[in-house]
C-alpha cells in the first residue's frame, strides 16, 4: 500500500535546520477504512476501495454499500487504489498515514488543475507573440499561421491553439515529504488544484540525506519532560538568598573601603608634618 488521499489545504513556508526556506503545501489527511476488495479471481485486477470524509446525506444505495465494511458514516469520496495481488487487506481495516508515509519520502501528487476558462496561445502554450513594430498593432498576442493548406486542408486534432484552459488531470513528481502527522502532510513545493480540492498522493521512493525541520515549539505528540516543582521552588529560594547576600555584602564592602581611606589619609597627614618640622631645624 503506497497510496493515500489527502485534500489540499493551503501554501505556506518552513525553515528547516540547516538554515534553509522551503515552500511548502498542507495537505490534510485522516484514516481512510476499506470499503471494498477487489480481487483477480471476482473482478479480474486488484485494488482497494478506500474511503475519504464524511457525507451529510447519502443515498440508500451508498448507505448499504458503507454498513458492509461496518461504517457508522457514510464517507464524502470513494476512491479505487490500485495494489500488489499478495497484499492483504480486508472490508473495515483502517488505513493511516503514518504507515505510508513519513518525512523524506519521494511522492507524486496528482489532482484536478485550476480552470482558467477561455484562454490564448500566449498564456495557455506561452507563446512568443508577433513582433511589435513593422505596422503590426493589433496582432501582439495572435496565434499567426497554424501551417495547414489545401493538403492536408484540415487542422490536425492536439494543434496548440487557443480554448479551454485548466480541469486537466496534473500529476507533480519528485515532491519531498517534509512532515507527517495523523491529520496533516507538508510536501516540499505546490500541487495541483485549489484549496479544498482531492488529491492522490503516491509514494515513489525516499531521499538520502534528510533535513529535520526546525522547530519552536515541540509537537503535540511528544512528551515534554518538565522539573518537579520542588525543584523549581529550591532553584528560586537559592536564586533569592544570592541575591540578599549579595546586597548585604555590599554596604560591608563600602564600609571597609571608607576606613582604609581615613587610614591612609592619616598616614599622609603625619608624613607631613614629619616633614615641615625637618625643613624647620
Amino acid at each position: 500500500m503506497q497510496t493515500i488521499i489527502g485534500k489540499k489545504v493551503t501554501q505556506t513556508q518552513v525553515f528547516m535546520t540547516d538554515g534553509s526556506r522551503l515552500p511548502v503545501t498542507k495537505i490534510a489527511v485522516m484514516d481512510m477504512p476499506v470499503v471494498q476488495v477487489k480481487t483477480q479471481e471476482k473482478d479480474k485486477y486488484t485494488a482497494l476501495q478506500l474511503g475519504f470524509g464524511e457525507r451529510k446525506r447519502a443515498s440508500k444505495a451508498l448507505q448499504g454499500h458503507s454498513k458492509k465494511a461496518k461504517l457508522e458514516k457514510v464517507p464524502a469520496f470513494f476512491y479505487e487504489v490500485k495494489v500488489n495481488a499478495d497484499a492483504v487487506h480486508t472490508i473495515g481495516d483502517v488505513i493511516k498515514v503514518e504507515d505510508v508515509l513519513k518525512p523524506g519520502d519521494l511522492i507524486k501528487v496528482t489532482g484536478i488543475s485550476k480552470g482558467k476558462g477561455f484562454a490564448g496561445g500566449v498564456k495557455r502554450y506561452h507563446f512568443r507573440g508577433g513582433p511589435k513594430t513593422h505596422g503590426q498593432s493589433d496582432r501582439h498576442r495572435g496565434p499567426g499561421s497554424i501551417g495547414q493548406g489545401t493538403t492536408p486542408g484540415r487542422v490536425y486534432k492536439g494543434k496548440r491553439m487557443a480554448g479551454h484552459m485548466g480541469v486537466d488531470l496534473v500529476s507533480v513528481k519528485n515532491l519531498a515529504v517534509i512532515e507527517v502527522s495523523p491529520t496533516e502532510i507538508m510536501v516540499k513545493g505546490l500541487i495541483p488544484g485549489g484549496k479544498n480540492t482531492l488529491v492522490l498522493v503516491e509514494k515513489t521512493g525516499e531521499q538520502k540525506n534528510v533535513v529535520g525541520l526546525y522547530r519552536t515549539e515541540p509537537r503535540a505528540d511528544e512528551k515534554v519532560v518538565e522539573e518537579p516543582k520542588e525543584a523549581v521552588a529550591n532553584d528560586a529560594v537559592a536564586a533569592t538568598e544570592e541575591v540578599a547576600s549579595a546586597a548585604t555584602e555590599t554596604p560591608v564592602a563600602e564600609e571597609q573601603a571608607s576606613q582604609e581611606q581615613e587610614v591612609k589619609e592619616e598616614v599622609a597627614e603625619v608624613q607631613d608634618t614629619s616633614g615641615e618640622q625637618k625643613e624647620e631645624k
